[in-house]
């Protein structure tokens, strides 16, 4: 796939010193973040019948910059929050997932206002790492969560039955998803069976393995009121969905194919019981067209609301 840049009329500006003030604050102003934090309108809060949409802006945190055939589409820190801000701004997109630096830039720019809020835990685990399945937690913590009046924090669990890593990043895990249940803040558990293969990481999609990464991770802490499952779309997804009863949101991954047919997997996948939305990031923020608005809208029609929110 070919990406082409972001089309003029949705592009916050071209100055390349536009976001020159946030480097002003960090260094006069630290503590602004907090403030911002602090002082930030929360979203009016989740409902059963109501799907929710969040975009997701944590891969550089792993080194993984690319989209489609571009290596470093995501590098341009200035461009990816123009997108981000012009995703944000559609009122359909109920909240972010992010990394530690990229969630202060939104603090910041007073992006998150009514918006859900999800920090991206472990981001140890590199793209290419020779340990890529020591996935350590050096992101957000839950005590940071919480300080930032987020709704949960998210984690990757990539299970490989054939790396001794494998335990410690499941005891971690575990951990973590006990560490937010304290706070009554979500765990947003992305689970994965994954394979090395010519030196890379694999993630299994069949229907079967991501049935069994399901099975192995609802299962961790000692206590799951407060776990939601993160999963790929897949063939037989009622099958998928078959296995939780957990709140489950969908992610995009890099896209495969056009946007028609990714949109039109997504939306079948978002009429089966117990799907709480999309947790979308590359496949909206980069889209062929460089169209993110429209992206975003298109995704954004997707969803099911039967259920209405009082703002």
């Amino acid at each position: 796939m070919t990406l082409t840049p972001v089309s003029p009329d949705s592009a916050v500006d071209d100055d390349p010193r536009r976001y020159e003030h946030l480097s002003s604050i960090r260094l006069e102003d630290p503590e602004a973040v907090a403030r911002a934090a602090k002082s930030r309108r929360r979203h009016p809060g989740l409902k059963s019948g109501r799907q929710n949409f969040i975009v997701a802006a944590d891969h550089p945190a792993r080194g993984a910059l690319a989209v489609g055939n571009d290596p470093v589409a995501m590098a341009d820190r200035r461009q990816l929050l123009d997108r981000l801000q012009i995703a944000l701004a559609n009122p359909a997109v109920d909240g972010i997932l992010a990394s530690p630096d990229i969630m202060d830039d939104l603090l910041l720019l007073g992006a998150l206002d009514g918006k859900l809020v999800f920090g991206s835990m472990n981001r140890g685990g590199l793209a290419g790492l020779v340990n890529e399945f020591d996935d350590r937690f050096t992101g957000h913590t839950a005590a940071a969560l919480e300080a930032l009046g987020a709704n949960g924090g998210k984690m990757l669990i990539r299970i490989c039955l054939g790396d001794p890593d494998t335990v410690a990043a499941l005891e971690a895990t575990a951990r973590a998803i006990d560490s937010l249940a304290e706070r009554k803040l979500i765990a947003m558990v992305e689970p994965f069976l994954s394979v090395r293969e010519n030196g890379r990481v694999r993630n299994d999609l069949s229907t079967n393995a991501v049935i069994k990464s399901i099975a192995i991770a609802e299962g961790l802490g000692s206590t799951s009121a407060y776990t939601w499952m993160k999963l790929p779309v897949v063939a037989e997804m009622e099958r998928v969905m078959a296995a939780t009863t957990m709140p489950t949101v969908l992610l995009g991954g890099d896209p495969a194919g056009t946007q028609d047919e990714v949109f039109a997997t997504w939306g079948a996948a978002l009429a089966l019981p117990g799907v709480q939305g999309l947790t979308v990031g590359r496949t909206l923020l980069y889209p062929a067209d460089g169209d993110v608005a429209g992206a975003v809208a298109a995704a954004a029609s997707l969803l099911h609301h039967t259920a209405e929110v009082s703002e």
